[in-house]
């Protein structure tokens, strides 16, 4: 499959949200990120639930929604009513992944894991064939704006070959830093789906930087 693209949200201009939205209706891309934090699992907070509604309005490409919080079993349902395509959470947060990510299909969305740049592919062995998708962490979550990790073309590599020893369908999203200098090695490794905030939002010529990333 093509490398898809799903520009984050974190890096757009609050101020014209609906502006930037309709630019991503209107793009190649392919996805919409959505970044959840709330100052506890990570030293930020972003989008709240009249947020998410506001986005819901406006977007026409499916939310791809990254929650970077703990206790995410507590907002499952709400963040299904907000037609949500794909709802991701971390593994280091939850006591009981396989329950939340049940939990996560029977609400009627597709259901990912996050893992952060410390924390080995190896431990979701025993349920990656649960999971559509698998987000690797390619930066330290919380803030947008940073140097890309090398290590995590490893951990694509790695992530890949225990999805084809499976035999299964699993995606592959990579979160921050990417850019140009780093999709076709993404790419290359095993990634199918990565995330460009600054990279889009802050380019000169949006469009392009888009078409520059999914190659």
């Amino acid at each position: 499959m093509a490398l898809l693209i799903a520009p984050s949200l974190l890096s757009a201009d609050f101020g014209n949200l609906q502006r930037d939205i309709e630019f991503i209706n209107n793009s190649p891309a392919d996805w919409f990120h959505v970044d959840v934090m709330d100052g506890v699992f990570v030293p930020n907070i972003s989008f709240g639930f009249p947020v998410m509604k506001a986005i819901q309005q406006h977007a026409t490409k499916p939310l791809d929604v990254h929650l970077m919080i703990v206790n995410p079993d507590q907002y499952i349902d709400e963040f299904a009513k907000y037609g949500v395509y794909m709802l991701t959470v971390h593994y280091e947060v939850c006591t009981h992944l396989h329950r939340t990510i049940q939990r996560i299909k029977a609400a009627g969305m597709k259901a990912g894991v996050v893992l952060n740049p410390h924390t080995p592919v190896h431990v979701l062995n025993d349920l990656i064939h649960e999971l559509d998708m698998v987000l690797l962490m390619s930066v330290n979550p919380g803030f947008g704006g940073q140097k890309f990790i090398p290590h995590t073309l490893n951990k694509v590599r790695d992530l890949r070959a225990l999805i084809d020893s499976k035999k299964l369908t699993t995606l592959i999203e990579v979160d921050g830093g990417v850019d140009t200098t780093n999709a076709r090695a993404l790419e290359a490794a095993g990634a199918h789906v990565v995330v460009a905030g600054n990279a889009v939002f802050g380019a000169a010529d949006r469009i392009q930087a888009i078409q520059q990333i999914k190659g």
